[in-house]
């Protein structure tokens, strides 16, 4: 009789024989393979074994992410703040229990000053809409004091644009599109857009790269185009221009940006037409004027005396010759991909540029002319309280978008391999990213920062959030106790900063 046991030992042994000699041919391969190749040296020195350094130093990223650091230690953004805006994009509750993991010594932490009788539920009110390009033909009543950052098309991938678009509707913000232009999936959720014009005229631009008037009146023919923002710089990489390589100007890309199939594309690292203020406040006039829409510029501030020029210009020139709005962008970085010496060392912080510009604005009387937005890691609502009583009238913010679309700062954003398929064009990693649930997602973020930053409003005694002020907030300094911030950038700095450059 045929035993079948015997058999099935017979079948396993030989198998394990099998893939022994495979494991030991394959080791004897890498082992070759890493003697002789001369790239890297601990390979080379040590076969087989020396790989296992690269291995562990691709997988340390993620082992430090999900078992190693604590909740208030990760960079760019910490557990926390990603869960924060996890709770927030489901719709969920965001209370905490057994106290604050937050370190309150930490120098620059704010913390808000709690009034001894804050209004009452039925005393509390929501942020009124704000006009902006009051001038402007067709100016811009903006529903929401925190919106969407740009972040283009090419960049993030069509479903991450249809999903950031129907939730903006869903929430009434407005998305600014980046610089990569507009495309049909920006228009297709039906929510207000701002329409950035990059150095290189995505969208705008005529058979040589200039701005062409044309194009210019189609955007702004869109209803839901809203406004126009002339970016000089990011925060990502002040003073650098980009390269996008032809393989990647698809037909798609092409009819989105301007540009001809195949075509590679050099994005300058300024406005060539732009050679000075004069220049710039020529091109806000006439953007304006093409358009009849409210037209602002985006920068990362460096110099504040050139800040100063610049609004000097404007009141010599006249109030009408101002930008509707000033973005400033954070040198802190941004969604773009950049050089680390550009995203770590040049620029202003937002926590410092904001309020110094906050006050040279309104020592040249144009606080009811030019109305600021700020942007650079204001992810969460206390960031953006902060904002708002530093002297900002709007926030936005593409970060924390990309947290409620399920961003899990993998970091691989410029390698097109993201794994939630935000900021990648592979179509098996955008099947992830499921357009209806993430736009719920997107509006629930959105609605979720307003009422939380309306919590703290009131908690300090305001009955709205553009009511909080800088003595609202308090900032932690060195030896370790809080001043108030209108202590350290009191009304009235701009002026000390004139006398202290002597101008």
């Amino acid at each position: 009789m045929f035993d079948w046991t015997e058999r099935l030992v017979q079948i396993m042994a030989g198998g394990f024989v099998l893939a022994i000699g495979v494991a030991a041919a394959l080791l004897v391969v890498l082992f070759v393979v890493d003697r002789v190749q001369t790239h890297d040296a601990i390979r080379r020195n040590y076969p087989v074994i020396g790989r296992f350094r690269g291995l562990f130093t691709t997988l340390g990223e993620f082992f430090r992410q999900y078992f190693f650091a604590m909740d208030r230690e990760e960079m760019p953004f910490n557990r926390a703040q990603r869960d924060w805006v996890e709770r927030a994009s489901e719709g969920k509750g965001n209370t905490v229990a057994f106290g604050s993991t937050r370190n309150i010594k930490l120098v620059g932490t704010n913390m808000f000053v709690n009034a001894a009788f804050p209004p009452l539920e039925e005393q509390a009110t929501a942020a009124a809409p704000l006009l902006i390009g009051e001038g402007a033909r067709q100016p811009y009543l903006a529903r929401s004091f925190f919106n969407i950052s740009g972040m283009s098309y090419g960049a993030i991938s069509k479903p991450a644009v249809q999903a950031l678009s129907r939730g903006a509707a869903k929430a009434g913000i407005w998305m600014n599109t980046g610089e990569g232009g507009l495309s049909p999936y920006h228009l297709e959720g039906g929510c207000d857009i701002v329409f950035q014009i990059g150095t290189a005229k995505y969208g705008v631009r005529d058979a040589d790269g200039h701005l062409s008037d044309d194009r210019l009146r189609a955007i702004a023919a869109h209803d839901t185009v809203r406004m126009f923002e002339i970016k000089l710089s990011q925060g990502a990489k002040p003073g650098k221009g980009g390269i996008l390589p032809g393989a990647k100007v698809t037909p798609e890309i092409a009819e989105v940006r301007g540009l001809a199939v195949g075509q590679t594309s050099h994005s300058p690292n300024r406005h060539i037409e732009v050679d000075s203020w004069e220049d710039l406040l020529d091109m806000i006039a006439h953007v304006r004027e093409v358009t009849g829409k409210p037209t602002g510029i985006k920068l990362c501030v460096g110099a504040l005396e050139e800040i100063a020029d610049f609004f000097a210009l404007i009141v010599a020139r006249g109030e009408d010759s101002a930008p509707d709005f000033i973005t400033l962008d954070g040198g802190e970085g941004g969604t773009g991909a950049a050089p680390m010496p550009l995203m770590d060392l040049v620029g202003l912080s937002i926590r410092e540029a904001l309020p110094l510009v906050a006050d040279l604005r309104d020592e040249f009387r144009l606080r009811n002319r030019i109305r600021l937005v700020a942007s650079g890691k204001l992810v969460g609502p206390g960031d953006v309280a902060w904002a708002l009583a530093a002297g900002a009238d709007f926030i936005t913010n593409a970060r924390g978008f990309m947290f409620a679309l399920g961003c899990i700062q993998a970091l691989k954003c410029n390698r097109n391999t993201c794994p939630t398929g935000i900021t990648t064009h592979d179509p098996r990693l955008q099947m992830g990213l499921v357009v209806p649930e993430k736009s719920e997602r997107v509006a629930n973020f959105a609605t979720g920062i307003v009422q939380e930053v309306e919590t703290i409003a009131h908690s300090v005694g305001v009955s709205e959030p553009r009511q909080l002020q800088r003595r609202h907030v308090r900032l932690v300094q060195p030896n370790g106790t809080s001043v108030p911030m209108n202590i350290l950038y009191p009304e009235g700095g701009g002026r000390m900063f004139q006398a202290r450059a002597g101008t």
